[in-house]
């Protein structure tokens, strides 16, 4: 099994969780968050909306999910494709191993849990 995490632009959320459903993936866990990166920060007014000044973050989500190493390529073209604008800031994907996992509620322990 792997985990994939992936951060991506805010307003690419609903693309990515419509093209993650498609290639049948179950489980996803969402988490807004903020952070820093290649892309453009936006730009606030300031004051009595005489000024601006840049945002010190970009609202990114955080979009987690586990899936049978079968899936991987699959699950990661969807978001790549759904979240691209082509643009610096669009976000990383991360892929890791996961070794084991339990289900709490039934105590069982495997892939299909």
């Amino acid at each position: 099994m792997k985990r994939i995490e992936a951060f991506i632009r805010d307003e690419k959320l609903s693309a990515v969780v419509d093209a993650l459903k498609n290639v049948g993936v179950g489980g996803l866990t969402v988490t807004k968050s903020q952070g820093r990166g290649a892309g453009e920060r936006p730009q606030l007014r300031a004051g009595r909306g005489t000024g601006t000044i840049t945002a010190e973050y970009n609202v990114t989500d955080n979009l987690v999910t586990v899936v049978d190493d079968s899936k991987v390529e699959q699950t990661i073209s969807a978001i790549m494709n759904a979240a691209s604008t082509s643009n610096k800031g669009d976000g990383k994907v991360f892929v890791t191993t996961v070794d084991e996992a339990y289900d709490i509620a039934t105590k069982q322990k495997g892939n299909n849990i």
